[in-house]
């Protein structure tokens, strides 16, 4: 667990840009907590709270819905707004005592290569707001995962999803219970659209867009070898592209 030294709660978006941008200290975001007090004992830290910033909100707009960097994945998997299936994978992506502090912001910062929301967000066209002292930017997710030093200083404050369409996921772990080695979320727009996410075929869950595989980088473990997960890619996409009505 991380040595806290001093601790913070600003009440705006501006005084929390200013408390990360000082020099001398090692100014750590707090959102839900899960990945400050999961961290090693190290140097000790200063950590900026950002639950008085107003940021829990899940709001639609049009045909798209904004979700608030400090929604609770708890509260993400039992939201009216929310697609059933990003529901299902908030539920999966942690046990029910992380799930009631960890943040959908939070989940987006940790870039877990084997989370399971993340490629949901992904093929839901998920874009990411992060305020900056330059003000705030948006920035497609699959982009920001693949270039993390987009973030920089910033605080990411609400990540927006297109809603329409039909999406499916596929998925093969050593257990049922287990995070998948490797796992596939599909989904057909309503454009006509289609784009499929990954997890465990790269260092971050990636987009392909139409669903092609090229350009993948699986890292070996115990679970299975690159060679084994580049076709269970392979298989999973060709199940959910059949789900959703797709040319395998």
């Amino acid at each position: 667990m991380a040595t806290i030294r001093s601790y913070h709660r600003p009440q705006s978006i501006q005084d929390a840009l200013e408390l990360m941008a000082r020099t001398d200290v090692d100014a750590t975001i707090l959102a839900g907590g899960t990945v400050v007090n999961g961290r090693p004992e190290q140097d000790p830290i200063d950590v900026v709270d950002l639950q008085e910033l107003g940021l829990d909100g899940i709001e639609p707009a049009g045909d798209h819905l904004e979700i608030g960097a400090m929604v609770r994945l708890s509260d993400l998997a039992e939201s009216y707004f929310i697609p059933a299936l990003l529901g299902e994978l908030a539920i999966r992506e942690a046990p029910n005592t992380l799930r009631n502090a960890a943040t959908v912001g939070g989940t987006v910062a940790a870039a877990d290569p084997e989370s399971e929301l993340l490629a949901g967000l992904l093929a839901f066209e998920a874009t990411v707001s992060v305020a900056q002292s330059i003000g705030t930017q948006i920035v497609p997710l699959h982009s920001l995962l693949a270039d993390r030093s987009q973030l920089g200083l910033g605080i990411i404050t609400s990540v927006t999803i297109a809603v329409g369409g039909d999406a499916t996921a596929e998925r093969t772990g050593r257990t049922p219970a287990d995070r998948p080695i490797v796992m596939a979320v599909g989904r057909r727009a309503e454009d006509g659209s289609f784009l499929v996410a990954l997890t465990g075929v790269d260092t971050t869950p990636v987009l392909l867009g139409t669903g092609d595989l090229g350009g993948l980088r699986p890292v070996a473990d115990f679970r299975g070898s690159a060679q084994y997960r580049m076709e269970l890619a392979r298989i999973l996409t060709s199940r959910v592209k059949a789900r959703l009505g797709e040319d395998a």
